[in-house]
């Protein structure tokens, strides 16, 4: 898979549309800005790129101001992101809520 250049869209049918966009603020910070669903096969894409990232050693923040919804695999991935010091920004409150909650679950 090639480098990740500046946006990447991936879109299946009938079932939401995920949209990663790369925001290099600093050669130490990388946001990824999120719009859409981060649902079904789409948690994997977040996951992978949120590796990739991670890899090249710099911190990774997660705006989700464009996040409509977050199903159950997506919010244990935010949780456990977040566990590994990855930021989660701009989250709707009752993904917030999901996120936090996770542990009680």
């Amino acid at each position: 898979m090639p480098e990740w250049q500046a946006i990447c869209n991936y879109v299946l049918r009938d079932r939401g549309v995920l949209r990663i966009s790369i925001i290099e603020a600093a050669s130490e910070l990388v946001t990824l800005q999120l719009d859409g669903q981060v649902s079904g096969r789409w948690v994997q894409l977040l996951q992978a790129t949120c590796e990739i990232q991670l890899k090249k050693d710099v911190r990774v923040t997660i705006d989700l101001k464009n996040i409509s919804f977050v199903d159950r695999d997506g919010i244990a991935l935010l949780k456990s992101l977040r566990d590994h010091r990855v930021e989660i920004l701009n989250a709707l409150p009752f993904i917030a809520e999901q996120i936090e909650t996770e542990d009680k679950l």
